[in-house]
């Protein structure tokens, strides 16, 4: 721990240093590294322990790590700063707080199809985690040690924020000896409950519930919902035996190489044991509906390394709620004939949108209260609507008639968000090419988010040609509220035809270039909520058509 004084020195020397400002990953990352959270990392990894990592789920120095911590940055960014090895990079939070300085020892470009295939088993984009590496995550590596300054800020749930040394120092005063790690990025619920208090009984341990608050799976409920469930359903264990602290990791989604990352997490925070479910830290299903993993690979490949790391494994029984016995049971233990009730992540979500019952033996009424400011009624919620099509399609003519039908029936504020008007104040420096194209879309989105975030309407109709950026924005916009994304199917000659801005005109006689459907492409949407073709339609039928859907969805009451 530095003294004030040198803090001071320190901060007063990272004036003069090239400054980085550490995205929400990053900032969790160094937080773990820093305060031993990802022993043994002193730093973000070098090429040397990144091949390890991918290769052999180790550091170079033989010690089991199985997932790869490096800061990621822009190619820009180091051939403007003119960053090498030896540099000394300040590391900083948004708003310019000295986190730590790092002293560069490696500098490189990844292969991120490799890393890809040995983190996360697969190269398919629909993947949270590769989705995250192919689009979010920079180009260029940088390794080094790090000298640590200050922790990264928090202002939530400052009492249940601990170090791991904190956390060991409580587990010593509390006189535990065994301690089971819960992992959880959902609400807890009372299978859950079940689960966590089991795994501890038969452990003979207590319970440490553990949740992670840094970046989870796209879509996931916020954290600060989640806290509060958790704080609840603690209430419900026998006095003394539970306690809740938060950990700042961001999530990789990595489903077996997580599980062993998250058992050797939970070992650098005193835990003996650590509970690993069936799919653990699995993204669901692809789009074919198959698993990316095995549902108990996880469970095995933690198993394997458990005496080596020093934490044992817990095995994740599904629990059931068992109606001849009005009690929860583990399902292989459940005698033949009983009936077993469950309700799933989606028809929980199903049952809060539209408020209907969520019966006592699932959840707890106090539970169900904090997630009903979550999960708010359809007719209450936030939504965009993000209308994709060629430039002559009637996008814009159907967005604008939508708009006014919404004003009409007046229950929220609408917000229109027009290609052409886009372009005038929002991105007027931007050109046509595809990487202008898709930050065009992402602005779109990022407003867009907002107002839904806020219980506002916002209609999109930019042409939105690329099919990774409206995913992109469907995946930032749908953790705030609902997405409706309505493909403007009109075919390219009805649209040449009309034509109404001589755009087309212009393209076939070589006066502008780039022009999508002529000389650049249009991906169309695999599964919009809503195909329309205005080529035999009049403008009020297909502003009708989107009208009856939001209507019959639920969005209009």
């Amino acid at each position: 721990m530095l003294s004030d004084s040198k803090i001071k020195e320190y901060k007063e020397k990272s004036a003069a240093l090239t400054s980085l400002v550490l995205t929400d990953r990053q900032l969790c990352d160094i937080e773990l590294i820093m305060n031993g959270g990802f022993a043994p990392l002193n730093g973000f990894m070098n090429k040397s322990d990144y091949d390890s990592v991918l290769n052999d789920m180790r550091l170079s120095s033989g010690e089991v790590w199985p997932m790869p911590i490096m800061l990621d940055v822009d190619s820009d960014f180091i051939e403007s700063n003119s960053i090498e090895l030896g540099s000394e990079i300040a590391l900083r939070e948004k708003e310019g707080f000295l986190i730590g300085i790092i002293t560069v020892s490696d500098i490189w470009t990844p292969d991120k199809k490799i890393e890809a295939e040995a983190v996360f088993k697969s190269s398919d984009i629909h993947h949270p985690g590769v989705n995250n590496l192919f689009t979010t995550t920079k180009d260029v590596y940088i390794g080094g040690e790090i000298l640590a300054i200050q922790s990264p800020k928090h202002y939530d749930y400052t009492l249940l924020r601990h170090s791991p040394m904190e956390l060991k120092e409580q587990f010593d005063k509390m006189g535990w000896e065994k301690i089971v790690a819960f992992q959880t990025r959902n609400p807890m619920h009372r299978a859950h409950k079940e689960i966590a208090f089991r795994a501890a009984v038969d452990s003979a341990a207590n319970l440490l519930i553990h949740p992670v608050v840094g970046q989870t799976k796209p879509g996931d409920i916020d954290h600060f919902t989640r806290v509060r469930c958790y704080q609840k359903i603690l209430k419900h264990y026998p006095e003394g035996t539970t306690m809740l602290s938060l950990l700042p990791l961001s999530m990789r989604m990595a489903g077996p190489r997580e599980a062993l990352w998250h058992g050797l997490i939970r070992k650098n925070y005193g835990c003996t044991h650590i509970v690993i479910g069936r799919d653990h830290a699995g993204p669901g299903k692809d789009e074919s509906g198959k698993d990316y993993y095995g549902p108990y690979e996880a469970q095995e490949l933690l198993k394997s390394f458990s005496d080596e790391i020093g934490i044992d494994m817990v095995e994740f029984k599904m629990m059931v709620y068992v109606e001849d016995k009005a009690e929860y049971m583990s399902i292989d233990s459940v005698p033949e004939g009983l009936k077993t009730l469950n309700i799933s992540g989606t028809e929980l979500r199903h049952r809060l949108e539209n408020d209907l019952d969520i019966p006592e033996w699932f959840t707890y009424p106090e539970i169900v209260d904090e997630l009903k400011i979550a999960y708010p009624a359809k007719e209450d919620q936030g939504f965009t609507v993000f209308f994709t099509g060629l430039s002559g399609s009637g996008k814009s003519t159907i967005a604008n008639g939508v708009k006014v039908k919404l004003q009409e029936y007046g229950k929220k504020s609408v917000t229109l968000l027009d290609g052409d008007i886009v372009r005038t104040h929002l991105s007027s420096e931007l050109g046509f090419s595809k990487e202008h194209r898709d930050l065009n879309i992402t602005r779109i989105g990022f407003v867009a988010s907002e107002i839904t975030k806020n219980g506002g309407i916002a209609l999109c109709a930019p042409i939105a040609p690329y099919e990774e950026a409206r995913k992109a924005n469907k995946n930032l916009i749908s953790q705030h509220g609902n997405y409706i994304e309505v493909y403007i199917s009109t075919p390219l000659s009805t649209c040449e035809r009309r034509d109404t801005k001589g755009l087309y005109a212009m393209a076939k006689q070589g006066k502008i270039k780039g022009l999508t459907g002529v000389d650049d492409p249009y991906e169309a949407p695999k599964n919009p909520s809503l195909d329309i073709d205005t080529t035999d339609i009049t403008e009020e039928e297909a502003i009708q058509k989107v009208m009856l859907y939001l209507e019959k969805e639920g969005y209009l009451k």
